[in-house]
């Protein structure tokens, strides 16, 4: 699985941001573009330490999704989302995008910094581990919009 961290990646995911517009239609799941962007933009928030969205640490959880959320098996289509994360509310997309661009710049800006947070679920996670998990939760939202 690439690392949001590697050479080439925040050139890739921008690029296949751009291919996505309002009219984008996802080919599986509930949600539309500019909700997948909110969406997308959570986690993002998290590792910058801008928002921890009440996450609190689950034991199960910890046991039953966290090495999935870095390992370099894709996640499968429809996967349940954490209530917390759901979005249903209609969002304006061209904010959505100019939101979410700003983060994954921001977290480009940041690729060398060592000291990461623990995650507010999964605790301690190494950098590798932090830009294996933005890229591959990335990835399956942009597979889930075609791009």
């Amino acid at each position: 699985m690439k690392s949001f961290f590697e050479d080439g990646v925040y050139e890739e995911i921008t690029s296949r941001l751009n291919k996505i517009n309002e009219e984008t239609q996802p080919k599986w799941g509930k949600m539309n573009a500019g909700q997948m962007l909110h969406h997308c933009k959570m986690p993002l928030n998290i590792i910058l330490e801008k928002e921890d969205y009440g996450v609190k640490p689950n034991w199960l959880v910890n046991f039953l999704f966290k090495k999935s959320m870095y390992s370099d098996k894709l996640w499968r289509k429809n996967l349940p989302t954490a209530p917390g994360f759901k979005i249903s509310d209609k969002k304006n997309f061209e904010k959505e995008k100019q939101e979410f661009t700003k983060l994954i710049e921001e977290l480009n800006n940041q690729r060398n910094r060592n000291d990461w947070q623990p995650h507010p679920a999964f605790g301690k996670l190494s950098k590798d581990q932090w830009g294996k998990m933005q890229y591959k939760h990335l990835d399956h939202h942009f597979r889930q919009f075609g791009v």
